[in-house]
């Protein structure tokens, strides 16, 4: 048989996707495992977009939108954008897709060529990386650690580029770290991607899920400059607790939005036509759920930060947004805990899961070896019993 891609066949499989494989693995075989792999809120999709949907099917809307997603969807995001984050697109410049995943691995499409670099501050989400491979690019790793509270500088930032350097990627509020960079911050990094001519992903997912009255700042809203060279990812899975339906979408200036479009038309096409409708009402109808969900998710991150620091051995910093806590386990290198020696992370995940029957994700897929993943996207009565066993875990 004649080789198959090596480019395919070098991609790793998701970290987090692989430990809660396995978590509900050990579910089905009847044990009692808690996970906090997946960053999936725990709620129900509310009641009025799953009738939309449904009204939606009734009414015969079940055949192939355009490629780009429904008009109507593309111009209730934009007004969405508009209000939320003083963003200026028209509908135009709206491009749909099937998550906010698939809106990342488009956009890396449309931008590079092969051998371009984009920077990635860590830690970062996984997929981040295996998607910029896969798009034909080089990822250039800035470290930026828990002394600062995981955000890269100017500095690092314009030290780091190149002669290829094509583009970064910033998850603003960060998956896994939670943390936000401030205007004052975004001000400062967008000079560096002027000065440079970086095109800026600038991956927004979690805007709404903000704490401590932090402000939100969008990277496009910093100015016209920034608008130009941003590329918007957002969605509705984490806001609006509709994971499943795969609806993200992205905003850019009218030549990638193009782009973008055509690469959807020759690969997958809109998502679901009744999904769409669904994204319609959840963007265009009432928003108190999303300030509700917001208001449980801090005090759940209160609770998760104040017991992971009473806790000897591990520590955290609070995070600012989304919902995952980042945990330091590097007091526990060296030590056998569960019968096994810890020498890294993705031992301790293993070790925690095996004897404590809780799944949590190494952190060194994100690069930031050292920590664990906790997402406290998670009912409070088993973030309550995750930290129980945690407790009894390492007192073992």
């Amino acid at each position: 048989m004649k080789e198959l891609s090596r480019i395919a066949g070098e991609v790793r499989a998701s970290t987090t996707l692989a430990v809660d494989s396995l978590a509900k693995q050990m579910q089905a075989e009847g044990l009692d495992v808690i996970g906090f792999g997946t960053g999936e809120p725990d709620f129900d999709t509310p009641d009025n977009i799953k009738a939309a949907a449904i009204k939606a099917i009734n009414d015969g809307k079940t055949k192939y939108t355009p490629a780009a997603g429904l008009v109507d969807l593309r111009k209730a995001i934009a007004t969405r954008l508009k209000i939320d984050l003083n963003t200026d697109y028209d509908f135009s410049q709206i491009t749909v897709a099937s998550g906010a995943k698939h809106s990342v691995f488009i956009a890396l499409m449309a931008i590079l060529n092969h051998g371009d670099e984009v920077i990635l501050p860590a830690p970062y989400w996984v997929s981040y990386y295996e998607m910029i491979r896969m798009a034909g690019g080089n990822p250039l790793i800035i470290e930026a650690g828990e002394e600062q509270h995981f955000k890269i500088t100017p500095e690092q930032l314009e030290k780091a580029i190149g002669s290829k350097t094509k583009a970064i990627i910033l998850n603003n509020p960060s998956n896994p770290t939670g943390m936000l960079y401030s205007r004052s911050e975004l001000e400062d990094i967008a000079e560096v991607c002027r000065k440079y001519d970086l095109y800026v992903i600038s991956d927004e997912i979690y805007y709404s899920l903000v704490y401590d009255d932090r402000e939100f700042v969008s990277f496009a809203s910093l100015s016209d400059d920034a608008f130009e060279r941003t590329i918007i990812i957002n969605g509705v899975s984490k806001s609006y607790a509709m994971t499943g339906w795969r609806i993200g979408y992205a905003a850019a200036n009218q030549q990638i939005s193009k782009i973008m479009a055509n690469y959807l038309s020759h690969s997958t096409g809109a998502p679901g036509t009744m999904n769409q409708f669904a994204a319609i009402e959840a963007l265009s109808g009432p928003q108190d759920g999303v300030e509700a969900m917001r208001k449980v998710f801090e005090v759940r991150r209160n609770y998760i930060v104040k017991r992971i620091n009473e806790i000897p051995g591990v520590s955290c910093i609070v995070p600012d947004g989304a919902f995952y806590v980042m945990m330091n386990i590097k007091q526990l290198i060296g030590k056998t805990l569960g019968g096994r020696l810890i020498e890294n992370d993705d031992d301790f995940a293993v070790a925690f899961l095996e004897a404590g029957h809780v799944a949590v994700v190494p952190c060194s897929g994100f690069g930031a070896p050292g920590f664990v993943r906790w997402t406290y996207a998670a009912s409070m009565e088993n973030i309550r019993e995750g930290l129980n066993r945690l407790e009894k875990f390492l007192q073992a």
